[in-house]
């Protein structure tokens, strides 16, 4: 695909650098000579120095041939002006990112797809979104919802009292059919698991299961059933605001944001229930003075991989029942796993899984990328005709590392395993290493 990506800020190249990899034709498009001329020697694509709202420049890099215009320019309006030049020009998909959450309302999406801006990305609502998933349910280091809850991706760390360890797959699900092993993250590998395999103590599991099995789940992982009330959050980030306007209903919030300026800029914007406190949330004194011992959660979310690493490492010693990081530096993912922080929080990576659903030719409703394990999940529907329609499961020529977890056939999930055959109209969750969807796409063509 041709892929022109306007903006060399963190989101931009992210995606550039993670495009590349798969042979895209990528041209990135940015004011800064400086940041563009860094890449330029690093990785395999074309950069253009100037405007993505110059029409001349758009021209320059391919819009009228382009199949996918990805404006992510810390403008807002930049981005759109950009999707909307670029449509006119010939480019046959855009996607914005913005900052509006309005603009997300799905009575606007027509009035923008008449724009000519396919797509709208908010990576900081998306994160958001992420953080309160794992604050409700605070056992789980991810947790994901396919078609509307009927399949559900659940990952855990799995400690010494689970009952799960060290026995076959097979034999742990031998007469289970709602719920299976999709991926064990053991170290630094990532195994697409068979049934001779077990589950050891320290393994990041990812679990595919329809709604009723969650319980069961928990429990073999040894997890307890922790509500979390008392949410600390530490740095006044746009990530922030918006986590404490989700969370507002249900939980007691506090931020503490160093900058004064900027705290009392919150203040304005943050619901009633929502205290904001002047400080550093490094001070052990401050913690203490501000009842870290009575918190449940405590989630960093400064400007800093590092600050947010430590200062989550640091709320453990006061047993707090949930702990989150920014982190997006996505080398220090590795790392911060490795520390055992609690769960790690990366826009560029969430940002990128609604990336690949304008990328992929096959009808694909949700793409999520789980950080920890080097691997992507994707939601794709059955078209008719599809070459996966042809015969049962096990007679597919299915690359080795791509996992067909379950599907949902007239609003009901299931599982997948040899002998299932899939029908046109099902929707199929598939488990595949990073930069491989585009691998099983074909079958579902």
């Amino acid at each position: 695909m041709k892929i022109i990506v306007a903006g060399a800020g963190e989101v931009g190249r992210h995606l550039a650098k993670m495009l590349s990899r798969e042979k895209h034709n990528i041209v990135v498009l940015d004011l800064n000579g400086e940041v563009l001329a860094n890449l330029n020697t690093n990785y395999d694509f074309m950069t253009l120095v100037g405007s993505p709202v110059s029409i001349e420049k758009l021209k320059e890099a391919g819009a009228k041939s382009a199949d996918l215009l990805i404006a992510v320019t810390p403008d807002e309006s930049r981005n759109m002006t950009a999707c909307i030049l670029a449509t006119k020009l010939g480019a046959k998909k855009t996607v914005a990112r913005i900052d509006n959450p309005e603009y997300l309302e799905e009575s606007n999406k027509a009035f923008f797809e008449q724009l000519g801006i396919d797509s709208l990305i908010y990576p900081e609502k998306l994160a958001a979104e992420e953080i309160i998933n794992s604050l409700k349910r605070p056992w789980t280091r991810q947790w994901h919802e396919f078609c509307g809850g009927k399949l559900i991706l659940v990952s855990v760390k799995v400690r010494s009292n689970a009952s799960i360890l060290e026995k076959s797959l097979v034999e742990l699900f031998k007469n289970e059919n709602t719920y299976r092993i999709a991926v064990i993250k053991r170290q630094n590998r990532t195994l697409i698991p068979t049934g001779k395999d077990m589950v050891l103590v320290g393994d990041l599991v990812f679990f595919i299961s329809t709604p009723e099995a969650i319980e069961t789940i928990r429990k073999i992982c040894g997890k307890s059933s922790n509500e979390i009330h008392n949410v600390m959050i530490m740095g006044g980030s746009r990530i922030a605001i918006k986590t404490s306007h989700l969370l507002s209903n249900d939980f007691n919030v506090k931020i503490i944001e160093q900058n004064r300026d900027r705290a009392e800029w919150l203040m304005e914007r943050v619901d009633s229930n929502t205290s904001v406190i002047v400080g550093d949330g490094r001070d052990v004194d401050l913690l203490a003075s501000e009842g870290i011992e009575k918190t449940d959660a405590f989630v960093a979310l400064t400007g800093s991989a590092e600050t947010n690493i430590l200062s989550c490492l640091a709320a453990k010693n006061y047993h707090i029942h949930r702990t989150i990081a920014e982190v997006e530096n996505i080398d220090y993912i590795a790392m911060a796993e490795g520390l055992d922080i609690g769960m790690i929080i990366n826009k560029k990576l969430i940002s990128a899984g609604h990336i690949y659903q304008m990328m992929l030719e096959a009808d694909v409703s949700n793409v999520k990328s789980l950080a920890f394990a080097d691997a992507e999940v994707a939601e794709f529907v059955v078209n008719k005709k599809a070459k996966i329609t042809r015969t049962v499961v096990k007679n597919l020529d299915i690359p080795e590392n791509i996992s067909l977890g379950g599907l949902v056939r007239k609003g009901k999930g299931m599982l997948i395993y040899g002998d299932t055959q899939i029908q046109e109209g099902d929707h199929v969750v598939v488990f595949c290493p990073n930069s491989s969807i585009q691998h099983i796409e074909k079958f579902f063509q």
